[in-house]
């Protein structure tokens, strides 16, 4: 029995029948391929080596060395922690794919391993855009906002924001999303789903996803940098510390840009993309076939890179965590000397 395959955005290769799947001579050839079975594993093993020391180094450092706890640095500890979660399941990515793109570790397993990868992206997005509201609060409103810039209040919007990001990531959990092909010999995870009432169910999760978890915390996100950057550019010269504050801001708004651009803008942008497609009936549906799977996972191999850029933004927007790795490094005269990148509180020394 032969049953019509197609590849698209959603990360899957949808078939029409659960009885004796068989996927079209391109699929296949994709399964068996050299991108799906070296170069993506590949990447991944880098992310997950360079991720694992850096985010382990975060958490101690956030947690036992940087005190006393402001909102900020509540904030990227999360957002180590999540990182942290997300580069101890890629192992499970990796030995799928190198081994053939076959599931080995059962149908739960499968279900968590797919949720993390965008429960990490909407999560991270998250927690980035709380640091961004806490700068715009700290920056254009110091006084007013003093008594909301508690590590309560910090504490219990990590809550929140880990809260919203894994109900967002439950409906992807809701269906068994293993598949086995007599034609390889394998079990898939996620790149074969069953194309039936599951199509209508993914485009409205989706695209709600995408709207309430990305879309909306960029719009957030700029607008609160483009506040704190103009409200330092107002600020007199000759001020102590005010051109640091300045360069310390157009930093951590440039490098938070990189990651959007970089990790999240081109999965969110073709996952909206397909599903708003999907309108035009099947015919739709045929047209967003082809290369767009392929460039869907390599978007979500860019996707994991945030795990490394995150530190970044922990630099750059944690002075505690600046003097700690500087203390580190044995490089604090160095770090003094450099007024471009340090901090009001080491150049006031």
């Amino acid at each position: 029995m032969h049953n019509e395959t197609n590849i698209n955005g959603t990360g899957a290769l949808n078939v029409t029948s659960t009885k004796g799947v068989e996927v079209s001579e391109e699929a296949l050839l994709f399964l068996k391929g050299s991108v799906s079975t070296i170069l993506i594993p590949s990447f991944y093993t880098l992310v997950c080596l360079l991720s694992l020391p850096i985010n382990i180094c975060a958490v101690v450092a956030f947690t036992l060395r940087i005190k006393p706890k402001k909102p900020a640095a509540i904030y990227m500890l999360n957002l180590a922690c999540a990182d942290l979660l997300f580069a101890v399941l890629l192992p499970f990515k990796i030995s799928y794919h190198f081994g053939g793109n076959n599931w080995i570790f059962g149908s739960l397993m499968c279900r968590v391993v797919t949720a993390a990868f965008n429960w990490n992206m909407y999560c991270s997005v998250l927690l980035i855009t709380c640091i961004s509201v806490d700068r715009l609060l700290a920056v254009v409103y110091p006084l007013d906002s003093l008594p909301w810039r508690t590590p309560g209040n910090a504490i219990m919007a990590c809550v929140a924001m880990w809260v919203l990001s894994f109900a967002g990531t439950v409906p992807l959990v809701v269906y068994d999303q293993t598949i086995p092909l007599s034609q390889l010999n394998i079990t898939t995870c996620h790149d074969v789903v069953i194309e039936d009432e599951r199509v209508l169910y993914y485009k409205i999760c989706y695209i709600a996803l995408c709207c309430a978890f990305f879309f909306l915390p960029l719009l957030i996100t700029v607008v609160s940098y483009t506040c704190v950057i103009w409200a330092l550019s107002r600020v007199p010269r000759g001020i102590l510390g005010h051109s640091s504050r300045r360069t310390r801001a157009v930093l951590m708004a440039g490098t938070v840009l990189v990651i959007f651009v970089l990790c999240f803008t081109p999965t969110n942008c073709l996952l909206m993309a397909h599903y708003l497609q999907l309108n035009g009936g099947a015919e739709a549906i045929e047209e967003s076939t082809g290369g767009s799977y392929v460039a869907y996972l390599v978007l979500m191999c860019l996707g994991s890179l945030n795990c490394l850029l995150d530190p970044l933004v922990y630099y750059f927007g944690s002075s505690q965590c600046q003097k700690q790795l500087a203390s580190t490094l044995r490089c604090e005269k160095m770090l003094e000397g450099c007024s471009g990148l340090s901090f009001s509180g080491l150049s006031s020394r």
